[in-house]
């Protein structure tokens, strides 16, 4: 299977040695410090040192302490690597094999001269294994194993062969999207989140990035990294996520909810709907500046369903509470699909009608008492 798919190399037993610094005799005593640190960066770059760290010559004794192997500890002997398909800071991701299944393997090399990114690093590598291991819903990316071998860690997920919507978008049109499209994208995600919602768990980066596309171009909400449940979110401090998605009560630092996923998600039907990079022209932090003082958002297209973007409006709204919940959202957006479904036309769905808006109905259905008699 492996072989049809790619030309993977299994993880296997390597001499120390090959790990060791290349002799320094040939080389001036002289050598900064700068120049040492660019060698060894560019020795852990490559495809091969990384796998050697994570499969040493002393992964037996690792895998029988009690003290590391916890019960989604990955047999490194059913694991087959393939190539690399993205990468970050930190991390790289990879094609692999586990257990004859289609898997991504997601590396992270945590640092040893860097305490601050060595401590966040292991911390999100904890909080997203804690996170994915206890979460099963369709449209919420699967976890499979993951492992500790310092100073690479790694997670083990299903492999999701379409890539992620950011790339999906970036091949398109602008405005291309069908309405047909941009909703069944859109339940896929509103279910997936209102499931996380509802097991008490904040994403706080949802974006196009994070949300990944199967064989059947069903959306999974993946990267839990910076995720954290919803009682220990209180105790955060600074912001966490990406910029262009970010809520404003999270990009000024205050407290914040559940709702910043739903202001992200707002951001990530703007972006169905045109197919576009939010805030485009801007750097991230001119991206944020713009939300979070200028209450500025992304321009939405006169194309746009008045009924789509009087969503899009509600769940970006500044003020949290006046944000639906994935709920409401869902709901929303199934009366839309069978509206399209049906070929009729697009209704504002009424559980998503703001409370002023019912306030101002009412009020208009007092002043006509005198014509209209209303019976309890």
């Amino acid at each position: 299977m492996a072989a049809l798919c790619f030309n993977p190399f299994r993880l296997r037993k390597t001499k120390s040695k090959s790990l060791s610094n290349p002799s320094s005799s040939r080389r001036p005593l002289n050598i900064d410090n700068s120049r040492n640190n660019n060698m060894e960066r560019k020795r852990f770059d490559s495809l091969e040192s990384w796998s050697m760290i994570l499969d040493s010559e002393n992964i037996e004794n690792w895998e029988t302490s009690k003290e590391d192997k916890e019960e989604w500890t990955a047999d490194l002997s059913q694991l087959f690597i393939g190539n690399k398909f993205a990468s970050g800071a930190h991390s790289r991701i990879y094609r692999g094999i586990y257990k004859q299944r289609a898997v991504a393997v997601k590396m992270v090399r945590i640092p040893t001269h860097k305490e601050e990114t060595r401590s966040l690093l292991e911390q999100q590598f904890k909080s997203e294994v804690a996170l994915l291991s206890r979460l099963y819903h369709p449209n919420i990316v699967q976890f499979i194993a993951a492992c500790k071998k310092p100073p690479v860690y790694c997670i083990i997920t299903e492999y999701m062969s379409q890539g992620n919507l950011r790339m999906y978008l970036n091949k398109k049109e602008p405005y291309s999207l069908s309405i047909e499209t941009i909703l069944r994208l859109a339940l896929d995600i509103s279910r997936g989140m209102e499931y996380l919602h509802s097991q008490g768990v904040i994403h706080r980066d949802l974006k196009s990035n994070n949300l990944l596309l199967n064989d059947e171009m069903r959306v999974k909400v993946a990267d839990f990294g910076t995720s954290c449940l919803e009682t220990q979110c209180r105790e955060a401090k600074g912001n966490m996520g990406t910029y262009r998605w970010m809520a404003p009560e999270m990009i000024k630092e205050k407290p914040y909810t559940r709702k910043v996923d739903v202001y992200s998600f707002g951001i990530v039907l703007w972006e169905l709907t045109t197919a576009l990079l939010p805030f485009q022209g801007m750097t991230p932090v001119q991206a944020a500046f713009a939300v979070a003082d200028k209450n500025e958002r992304p321009p939405l297209p006169a194309s746009c369903q008045p009924a789509l973007a009087h969503l899009i409006k509600r769940c970006w709204a500044a003020n949290p509470s006046n944000r639906p919940d994935f709920s409401e959202i869902g709901s929303a957006l199934e009366k839309y699909d069978e509206c399209v479904k049906e070929g009729l036309p697009l209704t504002l769905h009424s559980g998503l009608v703001s409370r002023n808006a019912i306030l101002e109905r009412l009020k208009g259905c007092v002043s006509m008492r005198t014509s209209i008699s209303v019976n309890a």
